[in-house]
């Protein structure tokens, strides 16, 4: 191969590699089944909390703590926090880690997205499979389906805070642990 054919071929096969990278680092945020928007916020509010809600989500969908990183404020905080859990950023991610060694296969869908004023209401559906381990629980493949809901307040296109509840009762039914 002529020297001018091998740099051309090695800038074709480089362009081709990048934009492999570049798709990979963009992931697809999860879509909520239900939007409702208030209607005095600007079409630029709307989009932005709707997409830093979504992002989140996308976070606890896909475990990629970039997505986290991108959505939480620094000075991020859990109103409604489990006993142990770090404030800011770092709690969620922690949780998350924490949750995939029990349930590896974790999704989590946006059954609803209700976007007023400077919050974001999410009602999360959580579904996977207890493979991992959970305390001194090993999972054996059961099922795991539980529902969530979280209030965001955002601030500057992050997340400042959030309150949060979750189905614990039925996880830990599925979990075995009750």
């Amino acid at each position: 191969m002529k020297p001018f054919a091998r740099s051309r071929c090695a800038i074709a096969v480089t362009a081709l590699l990048l934009s492999g990278a570049a798709a990979a680092a963009t992931t697809e945020l999860v879509k909520p089944s239900v939007l409702v928007v208030d209607k005095s916020l600007t079409p630029k509010q709307q989009a932005m909390m709707e997409t830093v809600a979504r992002r989140y989500d996308t976070f606890w969908h896909t475990g990629e703590e970039r997505l986290a990183r991108e959505a939480l404020a620094d000075n991020f905080v859990d109103k409604t926090p489990p006993e142990g859990r770090k404030q800011g950023p770092e709690g969620p991610l922690l949780a998350s880690r924490a949750f995939r060694a029990a349930v590896p296969d974790l999704s989590c869908a946006i059954e609803q997205l209700i976007i007023a004023g400077d919050r974001a209401v999410v009602h999360l559906h959580f579904r996977g499979h207890f493979t991992g381990t959970f305390g001194q629980r090993q999972g054996s493949g059961q099922a795991v389906d539980f529902i969530a809901t979280d209030i965001y307040q955002i601030d500057n296109g992050k997340i400042a805070a959030n309150w949060h509840i979750e189905d614990n009762l039925t996880l830990m039914k599925q979990l075995g642990a009750l």
